[in-house]
């Protein structure tokens, strides 16, 4: 036992005298770069002569940085660089910028737990025995989460009038929010964009505390005063509010409305043993071989539901044909524009993120939180299905309006 005690002891310092000399290593080839740097901007390396310098060095300073890998301690050259017009001024490292005192990487650890889930007491507990609690002051953590903030509103107002997207999916998904002192589920209306190569991109997030039309006039209005160009082609559910403020907004674009959706409220019209009578016929009209075939389907489905169960043939009729745009483009694209399940599936993403947040403090967090999980990697958007066939859209509609 004192034995196998003494080798484990014997191996922690090891391990120890390792890690301080890999340290080592790294504070000197920093040091060694900032000493090429300032040297690149004086034009001449250290005591040189040369009719090319254009500055001074001044000795050099301390200055303590929060690494990964804990505190590190560099020595920092100072100089006076030459103007062309003359004077002079203190140079700056742009490797080092000054005042910064952590690297982008702690930054990024730190944004990346905090888009985990965790709060800024479970920030510093996760992170103290690497980089020491002194470093990480809630004050600090709160630094980095308002860089973030800065980003989203950069990106909220981004001008979209150079880029160009063929189809827009929208839809809402709900998050539990702290509104006027109490919690409540509201709506995070959400835009998603399809580029040409199929590419998918949220254009634009926004809180509403209803789906009202007014509110989903704003959030269209809103891309449109930030240059998004009339869409060919918006996928979305059958919420009122929803299709008028886009009937309004761009009456010329072509509406799908969203087959899973649709089905969902046929079910609550029809009882529970004719279910899947009924989910056969409908899915003859939405997964038809060709557009002639889901015609057809679309009428026997009314003839029949008409005279056994007259609401469900209602509701099939309130959506009418626009349940079969899709077949209007390449075949390879059915499966991907007949359903909202491409934002669905984002919005599943942001529900399991979140969950460990409990409720949202205020309803900039809440955003702020869904846009840092996209813009930093934490949910990854993947190209529709059949992208290839995305940009030949605009032509295809074309020739069978022609």
């Amino acid at each position: 036992m004192e034995q196998r005690t003494t080798k484990s002891m014997i191996g922690a310092i090891s391990e120890s005298e390792i890690l301080q000399s890999i340290r080592a290593e790294i504070r000197e080839g920093v040091e060694k770069i900032l000493e090429e740097e300032v040297a690149a901007a004086l034009g001449a390396l250290k005591s040189e002569r040369s009719e090319e310098r254009r500055g001074y060095r001044n000795g050099a300073f301390e200055r303590t940085v929060t690494t990964e890998r804990g505190e590190e301690t560099l020595r920092v050259p100072r100089a006076r660089v030459r103007e062309e017009d003359g004077t002079t001024s203190e140079w700056r490292s742009e490797m080092l910028p000054a005042y910064q005192r952590r690297t982008q990487r702690v930054d990024e650890a730190i944004l990346g737990i905090y888009l985990a889930g965790a709060n800024t007491r479970r920030i510093r507990k996760a992170l103290a025995p690497l980089l020491g609690a002194s470093n990480l002051s809630k004050s600090a953590i709160s630094r980095v989460v308002a860089r973030l903030k800065a980003l989203f509103e950069a990106w909220r107002s981004r001008d979209l009038s150079q880029e160009t997207y063929l189809i827009l999916f929208l839809d809402a998904l709900f998050l539990s929010v702290r509104i006027a002192r109490r919690v409540v589920s509201v709506p995070v209306q959400i835009a998603l964009g399809i580029r040409e190569d199929g590419q998918k991109v949220v254009l634009g997030m926004q809180v509403a505390l209803t789906e009202s039309t007014s509110d989903w006039t704003e959030m269209v209005r809103s891309l449109g005063e930030r240059g998004l160009a009339d869409p060919l082609l918006v996928v979305m559910d059958g919420a009122p509010g929803l299709r008028a403020a886009v009937k309004t907004a761009w009456s010329t674009s072509l509406v799908q409305r969203c087959t899973e959706h649709k089905y969902r409220n046929l079910k609550k019209k029809v009882p529970m043993h004719a279910h899947e009578e009924l989910r056969r016929d409908y899915r003859a009209i939405t997964h038809a071989l060709s557009p002639e075939n889901g015609l057809r389907a679309y009428d026997a489905f009314l003839a029949k539901w008409s005279k056994l169960c007259p609401e469900a043939a209602k509701s099939l009729q309130e959506a009418g044909l626009e349940l079969l745009t899709f077949f209007r483009f390449p075949r390879s694209l059915w499966r991907a524009l007949r359903t909202t399940n491409g934002l669905e599936r984002l919005n599943e993403e942001f529900r399991r993120r979140v969950k460990t947040q409990g409720a949202m403090p205020n309803e900039t967090s809440a955003l702020t939180l869904l846009y840092g999980l996209i813009a930093f990697g934490q949910i990854r958007l993947k190209k529709i299905g059949g992208f290839r066939a995305v940009a030949t859209m605009r032509e295809v509609v074309a020739e069978k309006v022609a």
